[in-house]
């Protein structure tokens, strides 16, 4: 199959699944062209079927803000065109799905196939605002085919919107070949196995994600035991938490790593990693620390009890539960066994689940199926 995967090239989630699945996908034979505002930070250009395409905007005084959206669509528009693309996989409803629309309706091309694909933010926060909502429900009414990333975001999808189009559920994945826990990386974070615990936050650092609570739970476990808190990303909230670390008298505690391209090597270095967020389509940091052998504390939201089974592969607790997600914190790190056998489950969960072996498939079926039906 020739794809065009539509994508934001950034950190977040949706940008990291799409660049993996077309790499995935590339090596299994299909050519896959990448189309954005900047080449994807994880995708690797000289692989073999896979091509990037850089969207060039204009700078012109008439436009108060860069046309982003009709440069977006000129470009898909040129490279189906050029290329003979049969599917354009949007990851992410507005813009991307939207111009992907677009863009087949001035080719008249009724063979090609928009795939939708659903992050999270693109239902519950964007496409929920009422200046979005309606091309929202556009977008995933006229796609052929849309995906959503977890059972709990494709339920949020059929209560905001009221769709009749299908919603089909394709978790994300990691290739568990090229993730898994290094050895040799703890010394690095001066933070001796034996001696002291390390904990693990990995997000970009939006309210949403509740930094603060990240540091109270280390907060309460430093004061029981020795331990360091590496804080990967950045974003709004950084100040605010710099500031926090500051007045609880934890600034040599914690080690503020900023946007980190290889997250394994960290996540390698950890006992435990933390997600108190308030929403989470999916939890992918969640999903990357359990490879590599971390159980994962979490807040009970959105599809991280898809991801996390309590009491196996980490603990799930409510939103804002600082003191319950600090008491299983101080739990675990005090059991080495305890750590280690959910460390191994949440390894095997990924293994048995959410591998690439297991997920791509799913998405080369549903193209299939995609490519099958006749265009409503």
């Amino acid at each position: 199959m020739k794809i065009g995967i539509i994508c934001y090239p950034s950190h977040g989630g949706s940008g990291v699944v799409a660049t993996e699945l077309g790499m995935e996908l590339a090596k299994r034979g299909h050519v896959v062209h990448f189309i954005s505002y900047q080449q994807p930070f994880r995708l690797d250009r000289f692989q073999q079927n896979v091509f990037y395409h850089e969207v060039e905007m204009l700078a012109y005084p008439v436009f108060k803000y860069p046309p982003y959206t009709l440069a977006l669509i000129n470009t898909i528009a040129e490279l189906v065109e050029r290329e003979g693309l049969e599917i354009l996989h949007a990851h992410y409803a507005i813009p991307h799905s939207f111009c992907a629309l677009v863009a087949r309706e001035i080719l008249g091309a009724r063979k090609l196939r928009v795939v939708t694909t659903l992050h999270g933010t693109d239902i519950t926060l964007v496409g929920n605002d009422p200046s979005f909502k309606r091309i929202t429900c556009y977008c995933i009414e006229k796609s052929d085919g849309v995906t959503a990333v977890s059972e709990s975001l494709r339920s949020d999808t059929y209560d905001t919107f009221g769709v009749s189009r299908r919603v089909a559920t394709i978790y994300n994945f990691i290739n568990t070949r090229r993730v898994f826990r290094l050895p040799g990386t703890r010394e690095v974070v001066g933070c001796p196995a034996g001696k002291c615990r390390v904990l693990a936050h990995v997000s970009n650092f939006r309210p949403v994600k509740r930094i603060p609570d990240v540091i109270q739970i280390f907060a309460r476990v430093r004061s029981r035991m020795q331990a360091k808190l590496l804080l990967v990303g950045d974003g709004v909230q950084r100040r605010e938490a710099q500031e926090l670390a500051d007045r609880l008298q934890l600034t040599e505690d914690i080690v503020f790593m900023g946007t980190q391209d290889n997250v394994v090597p960290i996540l390698s270095a950890a006992d435990l990693f933390l997600l108190p967020s308030e929403k989470e389509s999916f939890g992918l940091g969640a999903l990357e620390a359990m490879a590599c052998k971390v159980p994962v504390i979490a807040t009970r939201t959105g599809g991280i009890p898809e991801v996390v089974v309590h009491g196996e592969t980490g603990y799930l607790a409510p939103i804002g539960d600082v003191e319950s997600m600090a008491r299983y914190a101080i739990e675990l790190l005090s059991s080495e066994e305890k750590l280690r056998q959910m460390g191994e489950a949440a390894r095997r969960r990924v293994e048995e689940y959410f591998d690439s072996e297991i997920i791509v498939p799913q998405y080369e079926a549903f193209y299939e199926e995609v490519l099958r039906q006749p265009r409503q």
